[in-house]
């Protein structure tokens, strides 16, 4: 039995990899014989719920009591419904406290194991997809962490602050969470997007007919309303517009050091299907 061979077999099923082993190591490495095994039994049910879009779900986060660190995990489900299940929402709690208390951020080694087995169980039990999708870890280092979740668990953030205390960290994570900025400060915007803006603005001002020079000073306009829309620093705070993101922390004696935003689903594709063509190819089927 190959690596190669364990891989196609995790890639035809979308189990685990421990099961692949021992069913491949069971048909002595034949993997049509491995997946007419596994049809046979229950932990193929899993396998063929895999291939279905999991874009719902929850995020979570933690952030340790002195602040020096925190995690973000995002864990999918295909419904709303099963996202507030309470067997989900348990599995949720393993996957935080797992990565909370190794610090992984790679979700293929957090899984291995015990999580992975707990994933393939609630599959069985639920009836959905429940994927963990991704994990992010945030250290301060050289000042504090702080976490913000959306009440309804939809939209999670981390912010790291260079000086300042968790409250403060709270609330600019609460901004992050309703406001959703790109970067932290304009120069940190990347280039090739900015370059992509400058594209678009020179565009629209040329169609005004307005001399070159002016055309040039709208563009530079434009390109700096972008980038104070878009920057942390550059926004005006959501408990108090009269001050921006970037002076409120400063009157702490703080920075903004960085951020991580978990919004559930986002840049999921999900297939939509025509329900009366769903059951004609059913039929069909």
């Amino acid at each position: 039995m190959s690596a190669a061979q364990v891989k196609e077999l995790r890639e035809r099923t979308g189990l685990g990899l421990l099961e692949c082993k021992k069913a491949l190591a069971a048909a002595d490495g034949d993997i049509e014989l491995a997946i007419e095994e596994l049809r046979k039994s229950s932990g193929m049910k899993a396998a063929k719920k895999a291939g279905r879009t999991a874009a719902d779900g929850v995020v979570a986060a933690r952030v340790a009591d002195d602040g020096s660190y925190g995690v973000l995990v995002e864990v999918n489900s295909e419904t709303d419904f099963v996202a507030r299940d309470e067997n989900f929402l348990r599995f949720v709690e393993a996957v935080v406290a797992a990565a909370f208390d190794s610090r992984q951020t790679d979700v293929a080694q957090l899984m291995a194991g015990d999580l992975e087995s707990a994933r393939e169980a609630l599959v069985q039990k639920i009836g959905e997809n429940i994927s963990v999708r991704r994990i992010d870890l945030v250290t301060a280092d050289s000042g504090v962490v702080g976490a913000y979740i959306h009440g309804n668990s939809r939209i999670a953030v981390l912010v790291e602050l260079s000086g300042g205390d968790q409250d403060l960290a709270k609330d600019v994570a609460m901004h992050v969470a309703a406001v959703s900025p790109q970067v932290v400060s304009p120069e940190d915007m990347p280039e090739e997007l900015v370059a992509k803006e400058k594209e678009i603005f020179t565009a629209q001002a040329q169609e005004s007919g307005k001399p070159a020079e002016i055309i040039e000073k709208m563009i530079g306009g434009r390109i700096k309303k972008f980038l104070a829309e878009n920057s942390l620093n550059e926004q005006a705070f959501v408990k108090d517009p009269d001050v921006t993101v970037g002076k409120l922390v400063a009157s702490a004696g703080a920075t903004v050091a960085s951020f991580s935003r978990f919004e559930v689903g986002e840049g999921i594709e999900v297939e939509k299907v025509d329900f009366a063509d769903e059951v004609a190819a059913q039929l069909k089927g």
